[in-house]
């Protein structure tokens, strides 16, 4: 059995894009998965995986993304990461958390093209700062992120899309992992 925490991108965001925790709780339990939670209302679940050969990051990604489809009729992107994933990502972390709720990760299905990222102007956006590891891209926004085009200008640069998580939102998803 392996645990897995799942984060959607894009949903109960702005009115639009509905997906509930309860019925997001009760697609996993019907893919077979247990210790299911959920975390706020943005897309964000913990569950365990019986082992098998569907027990892998990559086919829980496309066994939940196919179930979204299946009962919501569009796509909805998924981010998979395993505790010793996420727990890694926070150690992997380069930049100074100031205030929790400022400080983003943005998780992407694979690396990051730090190439294209290569030319970008970043003091454009300061204070505003960011870094690459890995498959994530770490976000300071001391003044908040409400004004920030940094998010949209990386976006437009890398030309794909992950879907972001607070500071506080991480550590509260690793200790719900944690607690089985």
């Amino acid at each position: 059995m392996s645990r897995y925490i799942a984060l959607l991108r894009g949903v109960n965001v702005g009115g639009g894009n509905k997906v509930p925790m309860a019925e997001l709780r009760a697609l996993l339990a019907d893919l077979g998965y247990t210790s299911v939670k959920t975390l706020l209302q943005s897309g964000n679940a913990v569950f365990t995986v019986p082992a098998g050969p569907a027990d892998s990051p990559g086919q829980v990604t496309e066994a939940v993304e196919k179930a979204l489809e299946k009962q919501y009729g569009r796509t909805i992107s998924v981010m998979v990461r395993t505790p010793d994933e996420l727990r890694a990502v926070m150690a992997a972390n380069p930049l100074t958390v100031g205030h929790p709720s400022r400080f983003l990760v943005n998780f992407y299905a694979g690396p990051v093209d730090a190439e294209r990222l290569a030319g970008f102007d970043a003091e454009a956006h300061a204070p505003d700062r960011f870094a690459v590891a890995g498959r994530e891209i770490y976000y300071d926004f001391p003044d908040g992120m409400g004004n920030s085009k940094l998010p949209a200008a990386i976006d437009r640069t890398l030309k794909t899309l992950g879907t972001a998580r607070n500071w506080n939102t991480v550590t509260k998803l690793l200790a719900i992992a944690d607690e089985e």
